[in-house]
């Protein structure tokens, strides 16, 4: 079959013959790939600043966003059936007996790093014709979010981020009328799904990313009903006059200096969600402000990755809620599918569109 590959040395990307993979357990299903999404993680990839082949492997199947078509299931299977539409879980638990998030299912938590996480860490993705995964990790989707249930994986780290905020909001006494105010930084994919979750959740939310307007993304984001505010036109200390300060900061962008200037946003109690995973960089901080800020106003900073089976199940349910309060502008998200060999060169923006881009295995 065809599958989209990395190559350990050199980090060269190919469309390669591999072999098909077939039933190996009763517990398992084989799924046909109707959609793979990009992101920044796969272009860390293939220039060799995260990721890992499996075992024994010279190459990993890239492709960790996926829509993909139930066509065959084992002996044991009883919750999916062929002609099913499914989305895979990426990450997979350590093998420590010790690590009670892994053993308590909750791998995206585990303590010793030592996950694997399908094509990114470990394990091959989903970048190919076919894929055989165990039934656990897999989620149905509803046959009317075929085109756009693409992008449940993308959601999920909104979705984790806000069950992250809720549990962490509990410590402060009294009950608020509405939950406050929202800033989602960057209006890439992962802002985008975040704000939209942010809205129906009630807060009023605001978009801060870097580039000026008019832009696709700007449109986008002012069609939710969001205010769109650019940082290269408006500073911190702008965004706070007229929007006010946030009770939640949704980073979306990995743009480390930029965000922990945004921390001075953040109002009495808030929390401040990191979500990018930047390149070391090297700044001047002034960081007995920034920690006197974050005691006196009891503050949260808060990072998280990866995400939950429960974080995939509101995904799915959540992207039907946003097609019905937002036709059209959903599925304005994917501005480009692509066929495998254009891989690399949309990793690499040769080929990228204003938003979010697919690979497109089947139409299904």
């Amino acid at each position: 079959m065809k599958a989209v590959v990395v190559f350990s040395k050199g980090h060269e990307v190919k469309v390669l013959e591999v072999p098909e993979p077939r039933l190996d357990k009763p517990g398992q299903v084989r799924v046909r790939t109707l959609e793979v999404g990009v992101c920044g993680t796969d272009k860390e990839i293939i220039q060799g600043e995260h990721g890992r082949a499996p075992s024994g492997s010279d190459y990993l199947i890239l492709g960790h966003e996926c829509l993909g078509e139930v066509v065959e299931v084992g002996a044991e299977v009883k919750d999916f059936q062929v002609g099913d539409l499914v989305v895979p879980r990426v990450r997979r638990p350590c093998p420590h007996e010790s690590c009670a998030p892994c053993r308590d299912g909750h791998p995206d938590f585990c303590a010793t790093g030592e996950y694997t996480e399908r094509g990114i860490q470990g394990a091959h993705g989903f970048c190919s014709e076919f894929f055989v995964d165990e039934a656990r990790y897999l989620h149905r989707v509803p046959r009317e979010l075929r085109e756009v249930a693409v992008l449940t994986e993308t959601l999920t780290i909104a979705e984790k981020s806000l069950r992250q905020v809720q549990l962490v909001g509990q410590r402060v006494p009294g009950k608020r009328s509405a939950p406050g105010r929202a800033v989602v930084m960057g209006a890439g994919p992962v802002g985008l799904l975040g704000a939209m979750l942010l809205l129906r959740a009630g807060y009023e939310t605001t978009m801060y990313s870097h580039a000026p307007k008019p832009n696709e993304k700007a449109k986008l984001t002012e069609a939710l009903g969001v205010p769109y505010l650019s940082s290269e036109e408006h500073e911190v200390k702008a965004l706070v006059e007229q929007r006010g300060r946030a009770d939640v900061v949704y980073e979306a962008t990995g743009a480390a200096s930029a965000s922990f200037r945004l921390v001075t946003a953040l109002a009495p109690n808030g929390v401040f969600v990191f979500t990018g995973v930047p390149e070391s960089e090297k700044t001047k901080w002034d960081v007995g402000t920034l920690m006197k800020q974050l005691v006196l106003n009891n503050q949260v900073l808060l990072g998280t990755v990866n995400a939950a089976a429960e974080d995939f199940d509101a995904a799915v349910a959540d992207l039907g809620r946003f097609q019905g309060d937002w036709p059209g502008e959903l599925e304005a998200i994917i501005s480009a599918r692509h066929p495998p060999e254009d891989f690399a060169q949309v990793v690499t923006g040769d080929k990228s569109s204003a938003v979010k881009d697919v690979i497109v295995f089947s139409r299904g």
